[in-house]
């Protein structure tokens, strides 16, 4: 018997004025799944969350969360999912637990059951400790917690994420996603999250690439990446568009210039590299030599690379570089 997707979106388009944030979007989101919404600034995740989480309505297209239509059934697919938004939402003045306790009232829970409710969740999110702490004393990786807290505290069956490492350093980035895995593996929730992040997006069990409001690709990071092939090779030069013409010229390979740099897929890359100095000699700077990622995945796409308002974290595959 086939699970139910948690997540269903059909043919979302939206549309600021004359701009078209959404073009078409569709895919489903397994019941238990960690789903990634991967793209730039302007690609049109954050729209999409917006729909998702009811804050402004569809235009054309369907969202159901659980079965319930987001656009009919809103009142039920909000008690449904948990939200998280970018921008802080917390009551900075209050502390930990008042904070919870007011979004408990949210939900319609009150005495002795939000009680054990809110103790669970700080115990859970490691915040026992702070919880007559008032969270403008909090650092940025505490007050995640307490944003966490506050979107589990109904417990939701969905959680919903807008960019949830922005602002955070590598140690709480990581408890993030031990948080979000174990509330999956023990509670069974759907966790969809916005990131612009390669990163991150390679955590996730699945994710869609978005572009310019277009959705560019859908599958596993692994999958995603095996469609590329091979090596990448990036070489820089100070005269691209000759090496570009140069190289499809003399050995028929599929080249494309990004700024200053050229970019070509190849099985066994390494041994191109020896190749490629001695047919154009002075002309190639370095050679930076790595696996496939889903930034290649990107540019495959698109035709053009993943800029990122925050510097992505350094890759995880390995690259050699080689001085021209």
């Amino acid at each position: 018997m086939t699970t139910p997707a948690a997540v269903e979106i059909a043919q979302v388009t939206h549309r600021y004025g004359t701009r078209t944030a959404l073009d078409g979007v569709e895919f489903t989101v397994a019941s238990g799944e960690i789903f990634a919404l991967l793209g730039p600034n302007g690609g049109g995740k954050t729209t999409l969350f917006r729909l998702l989480s009811t804050l402004i309505p569809l235009q054309a297209g369907a969202i159901r969360l659980l079965g319930f239509d987001v656009a009919r059934d809103t009142h039920a697919a909000r008690r449904s999912m948990g939200v998280v938004f970018q921008a802080p939402s917390l009551d900075k003045k209050l502390t930990v637990t008042e904070n919870l306790i007011h979004q408990g009232h949210l939900y319609g829970l009150s005495g002795h059951a939000l009680r054990e409710r809110v103790d669970e969740m700080l115990a859970r999110l490691r915040l026992s400790d702070r919880r007559d702490d008032r969270v403008e004393t909090l650092s940025g990786g505490l007050r995640r917690r307490v944003e966490l807290a506050k979107g589990m505290l109904h417990e939701p069956r969905v959680l919903v994420l807008d960019e949830p490492s922005t602002g955070l350093d590598p140690g709480a980035r990581s408890d993030l996603w031990e948080y979000l895995r174990l509330i999956r593996k023990e509670q069974g929730v759907t966790i969809l999250l916005t990131t612009h992040l390669l990163e991150e997006a390679e955590k996730a069990d699945r994710l869609a690439i978005l572009d310019r409001g277009k959705l560019v690709a859908l599958d596993t990071p692994d999958n995603l990446r095996a469609t590329v092939g091979g090596d990448t090779l990036s070489l820089e030069s100070d005269e691209p568009e000759a090496l570009v013409a140069g190289i499809r010229e003399r050995f028929g390979w599929e080249a494309r210039r990004f700024d200053d740099v050229v970019r070509l897929e190849q099985p066994e890359g390494h041994r191109l590299v020896a190749q490629l100095v001695e047919a154009f000699p002075g002309r190639i700077k370095a050679i930076t030599l790595g696996k496939p990622t889903l930034e290649d995945v990107f540019i495959a796409r698109t035709g053009h690379r993943f800029l990122s308002a925050e510097p992505a974290p350094v890759a995880t595959t390995k690259k050699r570089r080689h001085a021209g």
